[in-house]
């Protein structure tokens, strides 16, 4: 992950400050809060790759993360709305052995913790 590409993007006025982030996620990282999805889809960065996390996508085992990706995190009453996984360009899903889905947080930090994991693996074949 190139830590200077990263950004926080919110939709809607869901979010609220989490006693839970120690670290303040949003003094670290830049936080564009904005009002709908047709916001969002106008102030993304361009050629970025949309990816949904929701139920029924490519194994997060078997995904290759793209280059400059956005991972889109639905809300955890709710998950991604139809109309959003239809405007992503990949989609993709996170095995669970007991329960449905993970909290958001839990699944963000799964699915950045895999793109981490194995862009340095890639990055280590070029030393070998």
């Amino acid at each position: 992950i190139n830590w200077e590409q990263v950004f926080l993007f919110t939709i809607g006025q869901r979010y609220k400050t989490q006693a839970t982030d120690t670290v303040q996620a949003p003094t670290r990282i830049p936080l564009f809060q904005l009002d709908d999805w047709t916001n969002f889809a106008t102030f993304a960065p361009r050629g970025a790759r949309w990816v949904a996390v929701e139920m029924g996508g490519t194994p997060l085992e078997d995904f290759e993360h793209p280059r400059d990706a956005i991972y889109i995190m639905g809300s955890e009453d709710g998950g991604v709305p139809k109309s959003v996984l239809r405007a992503c360009h990949e989609v993709v899903s996170l095995d669970s052995e007991r329960y449905a889905s993970y909290n958001v947080a839990v699944a963000a930090s799964i699915v950045l913790y895999d793109r981490m994991a194995k862009n340095r693996k890639l990055a280590n074949k070029g030393t070998d």
